[in-house]
């Protein structure tokens, strides 16, 4: 019998032919002193990704398109591995060394109050310079490490809306968690954001999380003007939810907004390929602002039985 595993990982997968060979080998390259697990949850791949799990997964689950929840995917493949520590990841963010795993689960070895930690960022090689400026902002991008607790519930409470998303960043493009904790905890079910809402019950509960800059993945997306309106809509009806954010409350403030970012953006990408999707791009994401805080608020209004309001 197999020792159980030291680390389990868990990726969700779908038509991940192109990226997820490169990150299968990359996790098995790790130098780590134990076993590691790989599970994957895949959702109706038809590109070939199915015959990559099955000669390189440990354990492939299979969902239907329709079933996948980006709370409840992540929870049945976590439920279905061994390991007391759990890698989540996607299956386009490729390990930059044979030290990331090491470095990424680190701060749960160390300190047994870190519920998570969450790998940095880096972008691919031909991202875009809008891709390369939307990544930078994030706090996945950084290089100091940190580790963020809570007082109690008071001390979020208290702070202004961006700070509070600031203090619960997460992200299971590239993350660990500690099982023990997820039983307590597990990911709820939602559209997006599982892994911010996941971060601020675990530090509401009095736990910490943990931003590991050694370990670092490479990942970054020119997706779709379609695909990046809805996702931003998306996020920031959930961001209302979560943290009371609402960027763009007004016709006026998207005007704004609009005007603004189609300016930095044609900075950043001024070649004739890449300009007219930097301009789509400075219209479909304050759009999605608008339209996802718009949708949050009506949502709470419906909840609380005020009237809706005109904006």
């Amino acid at each position: 019998m197999a020792p159980a595993p030291a680390v389990s990982v868990v990726v969700p997968t779908r038509n991940g032919i192109d990226t997820l060979p490169a990150l299968l080998e990359a996790i098995r390259a790790q130098r780590y002193d134990g076993r590691v697990e790989i599970v994957a949850v895949d959702s109706g791949s038809t590109d070939g990704t199915a015959n990559v799990l099955a000669n390189a997964a440990d354990q492939v689950i299979r969902i239907a398109p329709e079933d996948f929840d980006h709370g409840l995917t992540r929870n049945l493949g976590v439920s279905r591995s061994s390991g007391a520590l759990v890698v989540l990841t996607v299956q386009d963010a490729v390990p930059a060394s044979d030290t990331w795993l090491a470095a990424l689960v680190e701060p749960l070895r160390r300190h047994d109050e870190v519920a998570g930690a969450f790998a940095r960022q880096v972008p691919r090689s031909d991202a875009s310079g809008v891709a390369r400026a939307s990544l930078a902002g994030w706090v996945a991008a950084g290089t100091v490490p940190r580790t963020v607790r809570l007082r109690d519930a008071g001390e979020l409470a208290a702070m202004v809306p961006m700070e509070r998303l600031s203090h619960c960043a997460f992200d299971n493009v590239c993350s660990c968690i500690r099982r023990a904790t997820w039983q307590d905890h597990p990911f709820r079910s939602t559209p997006i954001g599982e892994d911010i809402a996941w971060a601020r019950d675990v530090l509401l509960a009095g736990h910490a999380i943990a931003f590991a800059p050694e370990a670092v993945v490479i990942h970054s997306h020119d997706r779709s003007l379609r695909y990046e309106y809805a996702r931003t809509r998306d996020l920031h009806a959930r961001l209302l939810d979560l943290f009371d954010i609402r960027t763009i409350p007004t016709l006026r403030d998207l005007a704004r907004a609009v005007t603004v970012t189609a300016v930095t953006h044609a900075q950043w990408d001024r070649t004739p390929g890449r300009l007219p999707r930097a301009l789509g791009l400075a219209v479909a994401w304050p759009l999605g602002q608008y339209i996802g805080g718009r949708r949050g608020a009506r949502r709470r209004q419906r909840a609380s039985g005020e009237p809706p309001c005109a904006s």
